[in-house]
């Protein structure tokens, strides 16, 4: 009787958010056939209700089938439409205008609305875009409650022109009062296999017909479309070893840290449209390791939105669009929501504890190859306030603490791996096969080249970098001490493990005593370029920040603290690295790909070092081993060590790899307090003894 309870009230709840819907999507047609909004703001939403009756029309002929009867060019003209008001001028077709003359641009919204306005009606056009994917996958529920905003604002709008407060009320409440649905439903998403909606895609369709691209409802551009049709000239021995070196990587990674995996039930793949040979052989090879396969999306609704992009995602139909939108939370945040989302998502977790503790950790395929995208600085983009910053930092901080207390770091792992996109060039399936090579070096060989550094390295006071060829670097990264050096070491011996490719060693430095001068030309980090990169250190963190991307230094500045620092005043040096991957880097040099390689392969091809966290966060109690023996006793610095008594002080939240190439650098010295010096790199070289085979690739 209580089955028969939860079904019919089960049932009861689609019959009322189905009615919801229906009356919702009636308002709305009535919206667009006679608006009675003042100008400027009749056209606004009259373009607005136009946009959700088309989205609506796209659920409906998924609902009864007719969807399944479009040809891939009726597919791919629909996809255009869903996403012309966004895509760069360069792509849009003959009568459109694109984001620079779009609703979703907080510019050119703000010349049409005027500054109080045009920011935050900006803001509701990329809520309401979040139709899309909604759309696909038949969430009514959450279609609904965007819907009944757009006529919650609307409303305020007939006949009049509101007060700016009442509008930003609305948004408000809106966010607060439907967190319990979208936040909780986010934290299912990442967790739960039972959410198969594009993994069915992945395992189902046909992928020698090309229009299954379009039944996820992302942007699909020429990179997912080439890339796709190109897995498909390779014979399945091929795409089933690219698999398998991913999903070896990920099983090398429990073993390493001696986890047991067969403790856990699923893994969360994380990788891009167009790969789904590929993922298609990736999820079997794990379930034939007994391993259920999440794949999700990226956060459609702005309070789940990150930094970075997270599941199953397309190229970016803008990278401005999603530069513009980075910080939308600033049009709502305060105090009191940070609390309400806390207490949401501590809910959430303790709602879905089963999955959590069956998580294992993600799989993580990465791309490269998109044209670099240089951000135009708007004043008219949302922003936090210095206030909304240091929230914005605690609360991220606080729910990296909840989902610790529910998946246990030292319990998971990972693997990431990176390929090319057609983007990259003509030469890209020379650069495929060349990085299949590299993903498939040799790990002994490494492992034993590595091995003689790390036994040169410890027991050293300090490691000192400098640069050359025009790089400032004038460095000194303070070492852990050994106390039992036959025990105990302070590098990790990092082959292809849970990071592809094989080639680095890496400590968490000592902050104290680490000084001096971080200085790179050009890198880019997260998708962005930062030029004539600084940063000066003193005990460990960050002093001095300074770029030349914008001629205003405040600009500068303001970019640095946002994007690099992620908000935070300051950040400590959390990982010091030697990369040994001189094959990764002469590939680079041969195809002339440098600005366009991931920072995953790149951070293999020269010292890195990584501002925030260290690389063992959160996981600092769990001891772990290189393959001789000895403890990686340096997992910890004097952040990460007032875990137990200031949480809140220990963790950022933030690791940034920033890489020296090694036609930079003049010399890697380890010191020691003896005053004996061991040179690692000199001139661009190795040059202790046993490493030089890593100089043949570089043809120096």
């Amino acid at each position: 009787m209580i089955v028969l309870k939860k079904e019919i009230n089960r049932k009861e709840v689609q019959e009322w958010v189905k009615e919801r819907f229906e009356l919702s999507v009636e308002r709305i047609r009535e919206i667009a056939e006679a608006n009675t909004a003042e100008a400027p703001f009749d056209v606004y939403f009259h373009c607005l209700a136009d946009f959700i009756l088309y989205v609506e029309k796209v659920y409906e002929m998924r609902q009864d089938g007719r969807f399944v009867q479009l040809t891939t060019k009726e597919l791919a003209e629909m996809n255009h439409c869903f996403y012309a008001d966004i895509l760069p001028e360069t792509e849009v077709w003959e009568g459109e205008t694109g984001y620079e003359k779009s609703y979703a641009n907080p510019q050119w919204s703000t010349a049409m609305l005027g500054a109080d306005y045009g920011p935050m009606m900006a803001w509701l056009v990329t809520e309401i875009r979040g139709l899309i994917p909604l759309a696909f996958q038949g969430r009514l529920a959450d279609m609904t409650a965007i819907n009944e905003l757009f006529i919650e604002i609307y409303n305020r709008f007939e006949n009049r022109i509101p007060e700016r407060d009442e509008i930003l009320q609305i948004i408000y409440w809106y966010v607060s009062d439907y967190s319990d649905q979208t936040v909780t439903g986010r934290t299912r998403e990442k967790l739960d296999p039972a959410l198969s909606f594009y993994r069915d895609i992945i395992m189902k369709a046909d992928l020698t017909d090309l229009s299954y691209l379009y039944q996820y409802g992302e942007y699909i551009s020429a990179n997912e479309k080439s890339i796709a049709a190109y897995l498909n000239t390779l014979d399945q021995s091929v795409i089933d070893d690219m698999a398998a070196t991913f999903v070896n990587g990920y099983v090398r990674g429990f073993e390493l840290y001696k986890i047991d995996l067969s403790a856990k039930k699923n893994v969360q793949l994380r990788a891009n449209i167009g790969f789904e040979r590929v993922l298609r052989s990736t999820i079997r090879q794990f379930e034939a390791l007994g391993l259920s396969v999440i794949v999700c999306r990226d956060a459609i609704h702005s309070i789940n939105k990150t930094a970075g992009k997270l599941g199953l995602v397309s190229c970016s139909a803008n990278p401005q669009y999603e530069y513009d939108h980075r910080m939308d939370k600033g049009l709502y945040l305060d105090k009191a929501l940070c609390e309400r989302i806390i207490g949401v998502t501590k809910s959430a977790y303790e709602q879905y504890a089963d999955l959590a503790e069956d998580y294992a950790g993600p799989a993580w395929m990465d791309v490269f190859g998109e044209t670099p995208f240089e951000p135009a600085a708007k004043e008219e983009n949302i922003r936090l306030s210095d206030k909304q910053q240091k929230l914005a930092v605690r609360m991220a901080g606080q729910m990296t603490e909840i989902v610790n207390q529910y998946i246990d770091a030292s319990a998971i792992s990972f693997s990431i791996i990176a390929w090319p996109l057609p983007s990259i060039g003509d030469r890209f399936e020379a650069i495929m096969d060349e990085t299949i090579k590299v993903n498939n070096l040799d790990n002994d060989l490494f492992r034993s080249i590595q091995q003689k550094m790390i036994d040169a390295i410890d027991g050293a006071e300090y490691m000192h970098i400098t640069g050359m060829n025009g790089n400032r670097t004038d460095l000194k990264v303070a070492l852990w001490q050994l106390q039992d050096p036959a025990k105990e070491t302070v590098f990790e011996n990092c082959c292809a493990d849970v990071n592809i490719p094989v080639g680095e060693i890496f400590t968490s430095p000592v902050l104290a005593g680490t000084n001096g001068t971080l200085h790179v030309s050009s890198v880019y980090l997260n998708g962005l370029n930062y030029r004539n990169l600084s940063l000066r250190f003193e005990d460990g963190c960050v002093a001095e920040a300074d770029c030349n991307n914008y001629e205003d230094r405040e600009e500068n500045q303001k970019y640095l603290r946002q994007n690099l620092l992620q908000n935070h005043e300051t950040l400590p040096m959390g990982e010091f690295a030697i990369g040994t991957n001189t094959t990764a880097y002469a590939m680079a040099r041969k195809f002339d790909i440098t600005q366009l390689m991931p920072i995953l392969i790149m951070e293999k091809t020269g010292p890195h070092f990584a501002i925030g966290d260290t690389c063992y966060s959160h996981s600092e109690n769990h001891k772990v081993y290189n393959t001789d023996g000895k403890e990686i006793v340096a997992r910890e610095n004097e952040k990460s060590r007032l875990r137990n008594t200031d949480p809140e002080q220990a963790y950022f939240n933030v690791h940034t790899d920033i890489t020296i190439p090694y036609d930079e650098i003049s010399a890697i010295t380890a010191c020691f307090a003896d005053g004996r010096q061991v040179d690692i790199i000199r001139e661009g070289k190795f040059c202790l003894e046993g490493t030089e085979v890593l100089n043949e690739p570089l043809n120096i």
